[in-house]
């Protein structure tokens, strides 16, 4: 009974949003989870690593200790420990820790506990944040809807950097810089995309027309996915506001956070919100 008591205790503090004690055990692990990753990106400097290598070391295994003991008392407080192992948090929970025990066969993989990160998406139950996931469904729901579009305009980009990287690969040649087509296709798809990093400039006439024309088509088509991508969310959001229908005067198209009716005055129905 005991036993049971403290897995109880365990659970409510650890996956318990709605408890003082899980709230504040929540907040501390994002800012412990903030500070991990922080020791991880300072590592990767030159002089902090050779100065004080040593101490992020050491904290750094501090912090896979208090994780992996985090890790095992999910696991033992859960009713249902392998839907937890197999959930989203659990895998996350996981991936943030085995990467400091690869580490010790191989020395590279350590950076890949940023993913740790991925973890502060914990905030959302910690401050119940619900509403702004009707958002972020809307948007992906958005960006599902224009993928086939938003795929076509790729293919039209690529098929065009292929043509102009072929044709300055033509024009100014190897001496210039030009040396191959993958690398004359990488040049467009930097022009076009106006980055422009200038490591390699055409030095020709015919070089500095086709660059002219790569640019002016990058300018053309820029603002293509941006378009693609309001006219869905606005189509999305327009038939949201539709599905709010007034009940006395049977008024549609009200605003998604409209509480009263736009017509009448009276109090509008709960939104319907798509999965």
């Amino acid at each position: 009974m005991i036993d049971l008591s403290l897995r109880d205790r365990i659970y409510q503090v650890i996956f318990g949003t709605d408890t003082v004690a899980g709230q504040r055990f929540d907040i501390v692990l994002i800012y412990l989870i903030l500070v991990s990753v922080l020791a991880v990106v300072l590592d990767s400097i030159a002089w902090i690593h050779s100065d004080y290598g040593y101490w992020l070391f050491g904290l750094e295994w501090g912090f896979t200790a208090l994780f992996s003991l985090e890790y095992c008392l999910r696991i033992y407080s859960s009713p249902r420990p392998l839907r937890y192992i197999f959930s989203f948090y659990g895998l996350v929970d996981l991936l943030s820790i085995v990467p400091s025990y690869l580490a010790l066969i191989f020395p590279g993989a350590s950076y890949w506990l940023v993913i740790r990160l991925l973890r502060v998406l914990r905030i959302f139950r910690v401050f119940k944040l619900v509403r702004y996931l009707t958002e972020a469904n809307l948007l992906l729901r958005s960006i599902y809807a224009t993928r086939r579009k938003v795929l076509v305009f790729f293919l039209v980009v690529l098929i065009l950097s292929i043509i102009f990287g072929s044709l300055m690969f033509l024009v100014e040649g190897p001496e210039n810089g030009f040396t191959s087509i993958p690398r004359s296709i990488y040049w467009t798809i930097v022009t076009i995309t106006t980055v422009g990093y200038g490591d390699i400039t055409p030095q020709t006439v015919f070089g500095q027309i086709i660059a002219t024309m790569a640019m002016l088509t990058g300018y053309s088509i820029i603002a293509i996915p941006t378009g693609i991508f309001t006219a869905e969310i606005a189509r999305e959001m327009g038939s949201q506001s539709n599905n709010r229908q007034c009940n006395v005067c049977g008024r549609n198209g009200h605003h998604l956070d409209a509480e009263y009716c736009h017509q009448c005055g009276v109090s509008l129905p709960e939104r319907i919100v798509k999965d």
